[in-house]
């Protein structure tokens, strides 16, 4: 408070001092008793409402020790369990959540990681993966501001995501790595990975390469073999000695009937292996009949060919040719889809030969297209021409019904190039993608299907798609999404199947430790996208006849249905409306395989670095007797004491709004008591 606030309340006091006693005092000598009250009330309501018109501040301070985090995450995977070292981790999470001293020094906090990271003390050791890296990424957006010592309890074997050794680079807190499992090294045998394709083709053969690894100092013997059902497809003698301890095999199995053939990889265990698990992978193969042949028709070079090539070839069902426009006439039976890039008044026997067999198209215009040749040859569709040129971003458009497609975060995708003008269709159609300007949308289409005569057409308006596929990869570390984006359009443009109201989007097969998440989609009866309809997914095991029902949940515009608990085993599926009575069938596989029970022993270097980095300490599970005295005693962890300082204006003040009001009402109860009133 200033000197000129306690001027102005001392002035304050003298001025509701002088009011109540002028108005009190009579000409008498001296007031009476009652008199002297009432004054004093008046005092008391005079100065009130002047300190409020003044309106002083006070300054506030709160005192309070701020202790730091102990941060105690668990690793849940079940490679604990596998090592059995799950009972001695839960002892020691019970024994720190009940040290009170711990308990009084530290905030104690707890999390559970595989996967993801969870807020959690209930540990189960069942999750599939482990991501070290991902937990400790997810705890510095947690504990930024505090000095949190992390205890993570793990046996440091990660089966995907960064290496965790470094994370120190940007989780700014000491890690006390809790080790489980020994350093004791077990002679074994294991099939370190299995590169497979997940197509081929009928009457072929597909390749295969096994990468065999053996940990242990004589030289030993062993057999892979290759095994479907109860036969023997490949099968080769391996040698090993403590120097020549991988081998890489490559071979080629033949593919005799279409559909989804499984396999089992064998690498013979020896006697004295302590872990057989990871001497088996099974592995599967789709085989389909024919590949899809798409033809890519253009007068000139531009990236965007390639781009689409890639895609396209992504999926091995499809291959794809570059061809000119005079190349294609006599080839154009051999293509179940006709790519046209660019076109301009050479392409117009094409058009004419594509029209007269009712060929499905897709049509790319861009800078370099004759629109004038295109609204001649008398397709639904009419573009205004301008000459004049213009850049559009992307939106997508989230009730297209023909098939499912997912957000790529298309508004983040560069523009591409296009001309300037109004399109108008004749016939009904579809649009994918919108354009947009700047990011306001024009509602006018940048990527449409439509159906005319039983035949399917897609156009895309602007060139540079290239651009897409780069800042897709750049956006996602992997061109996968894009690619299964124009997958999916390469896959409705090369059918004539009809349009359905439930579509599914599913697997023939999935390995044992990936995400197996079904989506489906369903219409109304005038093909938007609704919301309103429950569906439940009946899924039977063939092996056991087990049956269950499962919800579809409603989510990014799509209905889904996580089934990654499901046992490995052969599955028929069937998704059905509730309200009405539209369903569809399927069938996939789960293969075994648990990367979890790979591992024989504790990952102890990296855990020891990760500790070294972080300016921690690393401890076996059995001599962790230290770790509560070393956490006690370090001197980088002592509780903080702060302050918070608050000016708080006397306006804010409720009692004095009472005192006010109290002075008032028991003066005036006084004077009217008294008959004064």
């Amino acid at each position: 408070m200033t000197t000129e606030i306690l001027l102005y309340i001392i002035l304050a006091g003298i001025t509701a001092l002088f009011l109540a006693v002028f108005q009190y005092k009579n000409k008498k000598k001296s007031m009476s008793k009652l008199n002297m009250l009432f004054a004093f009330l008046r005092f008391i309501s005079v100065f009130s409402i002047l300190l409020l018109l003044i309106n002083p501040s006070f300054e506030q301070i709160k005192l309070f020790t701020e202790k730091p985090n102990l941060v105690i995450l668990t690793d849940n995977s079940s490679s604990i369990k596998h090592l059995k070292q799950d009972q001695q981790a839960l002892s020691l999470i019970k024994n720190i959540t009940s040290n009170k001293k711990l308990n009084d020094k530290f905030n104690l906090e707890f999390y559970t990681f595989a996967e993801t990271l969870k807020a959690s003390d209930s540990v189960f050791f069942n999750e599939k993966q482990t991501n070290i890296s991902n937990a400790f990424n997810k705890l510095t957006q947690v504990n930024k501001e505090r000095t949190s010592p992390t205890l993570l309890i793990t046996d440091g074997n990660q089966t995907y995501g960064s290496d965790y050794q470094f994370v120190s680079s940007f989780y700014k807190q000491p890690i006390y790595p809790i080790i489980l499992g020994d350093t004791i090294t077990y002679t074994d045998l294991k099939i370190q990975q299995l590169n497979v394709n997940k197509y081929a083709y009928l009457k072929n053969r597909f390749p295969v390469e096994a990468i065999l690894v053996y940990n242990g100092h004589n030289t030993v013997n062993s057999r892979f073999v290759v095994t479907k059902g109860n036969t023997t497809v490949y099968s080769e003698t391996i040698n090993f000695s403590k120097t020549n301890n991988s081998k890489v095999i490559n071979f080629t199995l033949p593919t005799n009937n279409v559909g989804v053939s499984n396999y089992k990889a064998t690498l013979v265990p020896l006697k004295s292996e302590k872990n057989s698990i990871n001497n088996t992978k099974n592995f599967a193969i789709e085989v389909i009949n024919q590949k899809t042949k798409i033809a890519i028709v253009s007068d000139f070079s531009h990236p965007d060919l390639g781009a689409l090539k890639k895609s396209i070839e992504s999926n091995e069902q499809r291959s794809v040719l570059f061809l000119n426009t005079k190349e294609i006439i006599n080839q154009v039976n051999d293509f179940q889809l006709v790519i046209l890039y660019q076109p301009n008044y050479k392409f117009k026997s094409i058009y004419n030969l594509l029209d007269a067999q009712n060929k499905n198209r897709f049509t790319v215009t861009g800078t370099k297209t004759d629109l004038n040749f295109l609204n001649r040859i008398a397709q639904p569709y009419s573009h205004v021409v301008t000459n004049q040129r213009e850049e559009y971003q992307a939106e997508l458009n989230i009730n297209y019904s023909p098939f499912i497609i997912d957000d790529l975060n298309f508004e983040s995708f560069p523009p591409l190039n296009s001309n300037y003008g109004e399109l108008t269709f004749s016939i009904p159609f579809e649009t994918i993608l919108r354009k947009t300007v700047r990011g306001v949308s024009t509602k006018d289409p940048l990527l449409a299907t439509f159906e005319i005569n039983n035949r399917r057409e897609a156009l895309l308006l602007g060139e540079n798609i290239w651009r897409w596929r780069a800042q897709s990869y750049i956006n996602n570390k992997s061109f996968n999404q894009f690619d299964d984006f124009i997958g999916k359009l390469i896959q409705y443009l090369a059918s004539n199947k009809k349009k359905n109201r439930l579509n599914v989007e599913y697997e023939s097969f999935y390995d044992g430790n990936s995400n197996i998440v079904i989506k489906a989609e369903f219409f109304d009866k005038n093909y938007v996208f609704d919301t309103r309809e429950s569906l439940n997914i009946t899924v039977i095991n063939n092996e056991t006849k087990e049956k269950k029902i499962f919800p579809l949940i409603l989510k990014s515009n799509k209905y889904q249905v996580d089934l990654s608990n499901l046992p490995a085993s052969k599955y028929n599926f069937t998704i059905k409306t509730t309200n009405e009575n539209i369903s569809k069938s399927g069938s996939f596989q789960i293969l075994e395989y648990n990367v979890e029970q790979q591992f024989l022993n504790a990952n102890v270097t990296k855990l020891e670095q990760l500790a070294i980095n972080s300016k921690g300490i690393s401890y076996f599970i059995d001599d962790t007797h230290d770790l509560v005295n070393n956490l006690l005693n370090d001197n980088r962890y002592v509780p903080i004491q702060k302050s918070i300082k608050n000016t708080i204006p006397l306006i804010e003040w409720k009692f004095l709004l009472a005192i006010i009001a109290l002075s008032l009402a028991i003066e005036w109860f006084l004077r009217k008591y008294n008959g004064l009133i």
